[in-house]
C-alpha cells in the first residue's frame, strides 16, 4: 500500500479529483529563482533558470523527462541543510529557454550541464540526477571526468529496449509530430497528469499538473519535448553508449567518479532491471534498491532516497 494512502501502487486516480495544493508541503517557492545567462556552444545564448537552496558546498540536482526544477521540492529542505543547491530547468524544460534549432543529443546536453557547472561556478561539485537526467550525467562524468566529484544517478534509462526503437519509429512517420502536438494541447495539464507515474499517485495536484503541463501546451514547449523524445531518447547512441561501458569494463576501467546508482525495485516507466544492468557493465558502481518507490523516489519516498543518498555524498 502507499504511505498515508489507501491506493495501491501506482493506482493514479481522476484528473478531475486532483486537488490545488500538494497534500504534502514543500519549499519550492522559497527557493530562490535566478535566471542565469549561459553562452552554450551548442545552445547559444540563453537563459537558464534554476533554484538555490541552502548553505554549504555545491550540489547540483538534475531533473528527468518533460519534469523540471519542481521535481526536487522535497528534498531541498534537507539537502539544504549540508549543501548549496542547484537545481535548473533544462533546455526546452520549466522556465528555460528553449532552443529548437539545435541537437538534444545525449552528449549535447551532457556538454550543457558542464558548461552550466563552469557558469555557474560549481564545476568539479557532486551531482544527483534523476531519470534521463541520470543518463545525462553518465555521459558527462564519461566525456569531462572532472566535471563532477561523485554522482547519484537515480533509476536513469540507457539501455536501448524495444519501446524505444518502436517510439523511434513512431515518431520518423510523417505526421507524428502534428498529432502528438495535438494530443497534448487538448489538456497539456491532464497529459502531465497521465504520464507522470509514483508510487504514492496522492502526492499529485493541479500545482503540479501546471508545472509539468503548460508548458506542453505551447508549440515552443512541445516541439522541445518532441526533441527530448526522437533525439535523446534516441536507442542509437543509447546502444553505443553501452558498447563505450563494455569496452571500458572490459580493459578493467572503473567509472570515472563514485557512483552511486539507486533504483526502485518497481516502476511502470523505466525498468528496474537498468539498475542491475549498468551496475554489471561499470567495476566499482555502487547499487541500491528502494522499497515503495517509483524512479522519482526523491518525491514519493523522500526519507528511503536521502538515507543512501547523503551516506554516499558524505
Amino acid at each position: 500500500m502507499c504511505p498515508g494512502t489507501n491506493n495501491k501502487p501506482f493506482q493514479r486516480g481522476p484528473f478531475k479529483d486532483l486537488p490545488e495544493r500538494p497534500h504534502q508541503a514543500h519549499i519550492y517557492y522559497e527557493t530562490e529563482g535566478i535566471d542565469h545567462e549561459l553562452a552554450s556552444t551548442q545552445f547559444g545564448p540563453m537563459k537558464v533558470h534554476l533554484r538555490k537552496y541552502g548553505a554549504g558546498p555545491p550540489l547540483l540536482l538534475i531533473h528527468g523527462l518533460m519534469t523540471s526544477s519542481y521535481s526536487w521540492r522535497y528534498v531541498f529542505e534537507k539537502l539544504g541543510q549540508r549543501y548549496t543547491c542547484y537545481a535548473p530547468d533544462l533546455p526546452g524544460a520549466g522556465r528555460s529557454d528553449r532552443p529548437l534549432n539545435v541537437s538534444y543529443g545525449p552528449s549535447d546536453l551532457a556538454q550543457w550541464i558542464g558548461e552550466l557547472a563552469r557558469s555557474l561556478g560549481i564545476y568539479g561539485c557532486p551531482i544527483i540526477a534523476n531519470s534521463m537526467g541520470g543518463y545525462l550525467a553518465m555521459h558527462l562524468a564519461l566525456s569531462d571526468v572532472k566535471a563532477c566529484s561523485k554522482l547519484v544517478n537515480l533509476h536513469s534509462p540507457g539501455v536501448p529496449e524495444l519501446r524505444l526503437h518502436a517510439l523511434r519509429l513512431a515518431l520518423s512517420t510523417p505526421g507524428s509530430h502534428r498529432l502528438l502536438r495535438w494530443l497534448m494541447a487538448r489538456n497539456p495539464r491532464k497529459w502531465a497528469h497521465s504520464n507522470v507515474h509514483y508510487y504514492d499517485e496522492s502526492l499529485k495536484s493541479l500545482e503540479e499538473a501546471k508545472e509539468y503541463g503548460d508548458l506542453l501546451g505551447t508549440r515552443s514547449g512541445a516541439d522541445a519535448f518532441i526533441k527530448y523524445l526522437s533525439e535523446t531518447m534516441n536507442p542509437a547512441p543509447m546502444k553505443a553508449f553501452n558498447a563505450l561501458l563494455s569496452e571500458r569494463k572490459a580493459r578493467g576501467e572503473e567509472f570515472p567518479v563514485p557512483l552511486l546508482l539507486l533504483y526502485a525495485n518497481k516502476d511502470p516507466m523505466v525498468p528496474p532491471r537498468f539498475g542491475k544492468i549498468f551496475h554489471t557493465l561499470i567495476p566499482g558502481s555502487i547499487y541500491k534498491e528502494l522499497d515503495q518507490a517509483s524512479h522519482f523516489a526523491h518525491v514519493d519516498n523522500v526519507e528511503a532516497f536521502l538515507k543512501p543518498v547523503l551516506e554516499f555524498l558524505n
